[in-house]
């Protein structure tokens, strides 16, 4: 495919958001609709530096590294926890989690009860005060667009299903168990050491969140590359 690069003229953005693990969706206009008008030259040019470009049909862009390890950091740890705790509380409450998670919204005021009701699966988090849960789990949701702020409200964003779609199978999994008086163990996931063997999630795609390649090169060393090597291909 020959790529006219003065046509991707949300390169750069697009690249540096994506990079650093941020999902892309409609709440982000511009870097949305040159994604979705340009999907294909994107994901040939992404793909000769290393990393796949994947569209979920429910309105979000992120990337996944070809190569990409089963384990998860302690980023995608601490919100998939976040979001197994937040089902429960939810369900407890008689409101919808998916309604919820899918569009709805979670109110600031709320994550006081939130830590204290479930203060022992946030430990394992290293979240222990409100301060923590804000800095460590709430931010980073924000920051990778699995979630948006404003005037003390947290609105989920499409991403979510990233995170939503793990922890319903988990619970399909544990009402199937418990229809056929299984005694299978499936609790809510437990955070790992990094230098661990263990792994918290084996599946495709890893929602590992961190910098991809940003201990070898810079994005922007990255991305010069990876036009360079396009270009060669088509001399």
């Amino acid at each position: 495919m020959h790529l006219d690069l003065s046509e991707l003229s949300q390169l750069a953005p697009i690249f540096r958001e994506l990079f650093k693990g941020y999902h892309v969706s409609r709440r982000d206009p511009e870097l949305y609709a040159q994604l979705s008008n340009c999907q294909d030259q994107y994901r040939t040019l992404f793909k000769a530096l290393g990393f796949e470009l994947v569209c979920d049909t429910r309105g979000f862009y992120y990337f996944v590294p070809e190569l990409a390890a089963a384990a998860v950091n302690k980023t995608a740890q601490r919100l998939a926890l976040f979001t197994f705790i937040l089902v429960e509380h939810l369900a407890d409450q008689g409101r919808d989690p998916v309604a919820v998670l899918d569009g709805g919204s979670l109110g600031r005021d709320e994550l006081p009860s939130l830590l204290d009701k479930y203060r022992d699966l946030f430990i394992q988090a290293e979240v222990q005060t409100q301060e923590e849960l804000e800095e460590k789990i709430m931010r980073r949701m924000t920051q990778l667009g699995f979630a948006g702020e404003e005037n003390g409200v947290y609105r989920f964003l499409p991403p979510m299903h990233r995170f939503l779609d793990v922890c319903l199978s988990v619970q399909q999994d544990r009402d199937l168990a418990a229809s056929l008086h299984s005694v299978l163990p499936l609790p809510a996931p437990v955070l790992v050491d990094d230098d661990s063997d263990e792994h918290l999630l084996h599946t495709d795609d890893p929602l590992d969140l961190s910098p991809f390649g940003a201990a070898d090169e810079s994005e922007e060393d990255a991305l010069a590359r990876a036009i360079a090597e396009e270009q060669e291909n088509e001399a």
